[in-house]
């Protein structure tokens, strides 16, 4: 199960990174994303999901990070890319804003939970 956890979140860092990246280009260039953006963005969030996910039935087997930050930064990360579907502006340019900068974000908590594990 640890195995899956680090996987994962090699995937987390990869492509929370680049969907981001991929988003702010996208806002300034044409101010409109594109079907696979919108599917880049969404696997971070699923991926995000699973990791914590991971992470909990990890906690279930009595398997604990050598530091307790790492549950905080791995929970803040988690809410950072859920937090657009509830603030978002609905103007889609906006919109892409809003998921792609909560995205980079969510990418940087997921490398300072990555560093505190």
């Amino acid at each position: 199960m640890l195995a899956a956890h680090h996987t994962v979140a090699y995937l987390v860092l990869g492509v929370t990174v680049c969907s981001a990246v991929w988003g702010g280009i996208a806002y300034f260039r044409s101010g409109e994303g594109n079907p696979v953006l919108s599917h880049l963005l969404t696997l971070s969030q699923t991926l995000l999901v699973a990791q914590v996910g991971v992470g909990l039935l990890l906690l279930s087997d009595d398997r604990r990070a050598s530091e307790e930050l790492h549950y905080a930064y791995g929970t803040f990360a988690l809410l950072a890319v859920l937090s657009p579907w509830f603030y978002a502006p609905k103007e889609p340019r906006r919109r892409l804003a809003w998921f792609s900068g909560a995205t980079l974000v969510g990418a940087a908590l997921a490398v300072r939970a990555y560093t505190t594990a």
